[in-house]
């Protein structure tokens, strides 16, 4: 028994193996524990195992490729098609068997401990964030509720929070007042979390030689860079800009038949929360490119002198910026 290629269906604590020779044929169908996978692959010769990009899936391919076996993640839509008849783990395995075989299979990077460590990092961030915005929405509704209403910015929450529990005048009642005491502590205490979790991304921003030069692109700031640097993995796999891009969704989604090219929005493909720092990055260089001409086009009409009818000089016939079409354009 000779194994080339074998198929792990992923669980959590049950694992369907299923291995093929050279010639394809199964000589492997088994399943193991979780406590004896790895004891079950140290056991068997080098071979290239398939497994779909699921949960802990990244955890197994780096265990794996310590053994000296050669591993490759595919997306679980693009093993689907192999499934034969009814759903079921062997079944499931067999295809994965199946796909990984495909010689324009399309496979994902195996994420090292730190890209792991900085993806951690990012999603422990976006929960506070989530965290701070579904309380500040509490707090909103709820002083609604006594005619106090407050904008949706946390900047103006916290102090209009901390106006209305100390003055007296505001409606709320003592039983009240000790229900929005905590939730401002609460908070307080996530902008506290956020904050910290924001110094640690910052200093690995600051430290690490891939996200200065990511800096250097405009629109890139420590957020950007350092969740590039934990999801892209090797950028290598790319053979372009474009390819990066059409794998984070930034294209335009493609429905084209008959020779008749159907194109529509971008096709929101990849990681959402990159995608929005891209989007907002290229904002907010666009909202800069925009202040700089309407600067430099205000520091023109300044400094250059307007000739009326009669032919004098004065700036009573500038126009603004805006009827330039410079600004809202």
């Amino acid at each position: 028994m000779h194994i080339t290629t074998l198929g792990i269906d992923v669980a959590k604590s049950v694992f369907q193996l299923h291995g093929v020779d050279a010639r394809g044929r199964a000589v492997l169908s088994r399943r193991v524990k979780r406590q004896q996978l790895l004891d079950t692959v140290a056991n068997l010769p080098a071979c290239v195992i398939g497994m779909e990009a699921c949960g802990s899936a990244q955890h197994w391919g780096r265990a794996f490729e310590q053994l000296g076996h050669t591993v490759k993640l595919m997306h679980p839509k693009y093993v689907k098609p192999y499934v034969k008849t009814n759903k079921n783990d062997g079944r499931d395995a067999e295809a994965i068997c199946e796909a990984v075989g495909r010689p324009t299979m399309r496979f994902v990077s195996i994420k090292t401990v730190e890209q792991a460590d900085m993806q951690a990092l990012h999603r422990t961030r976006s929960l506070f964030m989530k965290h701070r915005t579904a309380v500040i929405n509490q707090i909103r509704g709820l002083l609604a509720e006594y005619g106090l209403v407050i904008a949706q910015s946390p900047e103006k929450v916290r102090p209009a929070v901390v106006r209305f529990l100390d003055d007296a005048a505001s409606g709320l009642t003592a039983f009240a007042r000790d229900t929005f005491s905590e939730l401002s502590e609460q908070l307080t205490e996530l902008d506290a979390r956020i904050e910290r979790v924001t110094h640690r991304i910052t200093r690995v921003y600051r430290t690490h030689p891939v996200c200065q030069k990511l800096a250097a692109v405009p629109g890139i700031g420590p957020l950007t860079a350092t969740v590039l640097l934990a999801t892209v993995g090797r950028p290598q796999a790319f053979r372009n800009g474009r390819h990066l891009a059409a794998w984070l969704g930034l294209v335009p989604r493609q429905y084209s038949s008959g020779g008749k090219e159907r194109l529509g929005g971008i096709s929101k493909r990849g990681s959402r929360y990159v995608r929005t720092l891209l989007i907002h990055g290229a904002r907010c260089r666009a909202a800069s490119r925009a202040t700089d001409r309407y600067a430099g086009t205000v520091a023109v009409c300044a400094h250059t002198p307007q000739r009326d009818q009669c032919g004098r000089s004065g700036l009573s016939q500038q126009k603004c910026p805006s009827d330039l079409g410079l600004v809202g354009s």
